[in-house]
């Protein structure tokens, strides 16, 4: 028999609620948990043979006030989620429920900055260090950041996205520190092992959300001052699978450009929409004996497609850079004139 809810362990809570619940919304649950916790959380329940009325009854406001605080973060971050709290539960209440929620939920650093408009964090940043800039991108959404980083003065611009790329590590002082100055009446949880952020990727995610004269700009002056970081920028910005996002024109245009061997290749292992959107391009005599060339074609080692892949990337990247085909990106609509 439970009759004491304050010495209970957090499995043996999960359990008791999934017992209050009933066996039908617990059914629902278990479709969401993995072997080894339906396993642990069966043999819990086994063990129980009564519940207090009123240790069922603590369970279950404990829960509701965990799901609420959770969706009051997800509404306006943790230091809305503990004011709402604190009204109506009380400070020390309020205090432990956060508590509770941020030891097991990594809360993501800036999460307050990811629901601002761009054009406020970048009043609030523009004329900071920056280094302290390509932080605060790198934690952004890729769209937010990119636009951001549109804004930005061209002269700087190249300079933080490097700065995005070689990033490695922060320490979650420096983290802590800047997140106040940015925005002083959020108080946010930040984990005690280092937060690793920035990156190629995170650059490249950047770069996809700015428009094309910015990350013409970026690039250009990459170029020069880091050139292998500019390429391998360059590689990870537009891959071959990305072929689907271009219009009938111009894939029409890249087929006329690529090597049909390379074609091959690449459609080898290619999804079911590239393969379709790529036969709708080509002239039935051709579709026709690149469905029979794929069916007789025997097992291809996987650099070989890759290769073949990064061959098809580089003339798409080069017709785009002539003007001859345009691919979509962000910041600002793109137009055919």
């Amino acid at each position: 028999m439970v009759r004491k809810e304050k010495g209970l362990s957090g499995k043996q809570k999960a359990a008791l609620l999934l017992i209050s619940m009933g066996p039908e919304a617990s059914a629902s649950i278990y479709k969401h948990l993995n072997e080894e916790e339906i396993e642990r959380l069966t043999l819990q329940i086994s063990s129980v043979k009564k519940v207090e009325p009123e240790v069922k009854e603590e369970i279950i406001e404990e829960f509701h006030n965990i799901a609420l605080a959770q969706d009051y973060i997800s509404q306006g971050g943790i230091g809305y989620a503990k004011t709402v709290l604190e009204k109506a539960l009380g400070q020390d209440h309020a205090q432990t429920i956060i508590n509770r929620l941020t030891s097991s939920l990594q809360v993501r650093p800036f999460d307050f900055a990811r629901r601002a408009e761009p054009a406020q964090i970048l009043n609030f940043i523009q004329h900071e260090h920056p280094q302290t800039i390509a932080l605060i991108l790198s934690y952004l959404d890729p769209q937010q950041a990119g636009v951001i980083l549109s804004s930005l003065p061209q002269e700087g611009q190249a300079d933080i996205a490097r700065r995005i790329a070689t990033m490695d590590s922060t320490s979650p002082e420096i983290i802590s520190e800047i997140e106040a100055v940015l925005e002083r009446k959020l108080s946010s949880s930040v984990t005690q092992d280092f937060s690793v952020t920035g990156g190629v990727d995170a650059v490249v995610e950047v770069l996809n959300g700015v428009d094309r004269a910015t990350e013409k700009t970026i690039l250009d002056a990459l170029e020069i001052r880091d050139p292998e970081l500019a390429e391998e920028i360059k590689k990870r910005m537009f891959v071959f699978e990305d072929i689907v996002t271009l219009d009938n024109r111009s894939i029409q245009r890249v087929i006329r450009d690529c090597e049909n061997t390379d074609l091959l290749l690449a459609m080898k292992v290619s999804s079911e929409e590239v393969k379709d959107i790529l036969f709708r391009n080509m002239s039935a005599r051709m579709a026709e004996n690149f469905r029979e060339e794929m069916e007789i074609m025997g097992p291809v080692r996987l650099k070989d497609v890759e290769d073949a892949q990064s061959r098809i990337v580089s003339i798409i990247r080069r017709l785009e850079e002539a003007g001859e085909i345009i691919i979509a990106r962000g910041g600002g609509d793109e137009l055919i004139v």
